[in-house]
């Protein structure tokens, strides 16, 4: 159920809010073409969106918090902690996350490739001179 303090309402903003900065990511990277932007796009995407297995030892001896988080925070954490596991899975995970967001990139512009190379559709146009088939642009007034 989603109720306060609960795992699901956490990561569920969590991703609501990615969403919006992925948008955000993709609209900042308007100058590239659109295939290097669809991959940079879904590779932070998959950074962001890619958990990993955390575990955290608490105040009693021999006792510990285990869950799952953003594999990008475990990977922080495990350096700041300089705890080797716990960055190492961190690491496996984003790099993981990151090529199969790539993946989902390349194949969003793959998809999208044929309709963009497609020819434009020729519009049969009254002409008034025969001769004169080329386009005429609108005038106003």
């Amino acid at each position: 159920m989603l109720f306060a303090d609960s795992m699901s309402l956490l990561w569920l903003s969590y991703y609501g809010l990615s969403l919006v900065a992925l948008v955000a990511v993709y609209f900042a990277f308007a100058f590239l073409p659109r295939p290097a932007r669809l991959v940079v796009t879904w590779c932070i995407a998959g950074a962001m969106w890619a958990p990993a297995p955390f575990r955290l030892p608490l105040i009693e001896e021999g006792e510990f918090y285990s869950g799952w988080a953003p594999s990008a925070m475990v990977a922080a954490v495990g350096f700041l902690e300089s705890n080797g596991g716990a960055l190492r899975n961190g690491l496996i995970c984003l790099v993981l996350g990151m090529v199969l967001g790539s993946l989902v990139g390349v194949a969003l512009w793959w998809r999208g490739r044929d309709k963009a190379d497609a020819a434009p559709v020729e519009e049969d146009y009254p002409a008034d001179d025969p001769d004169d088939a080329r386009r005429r642009e609108p005038v106003i007034g």
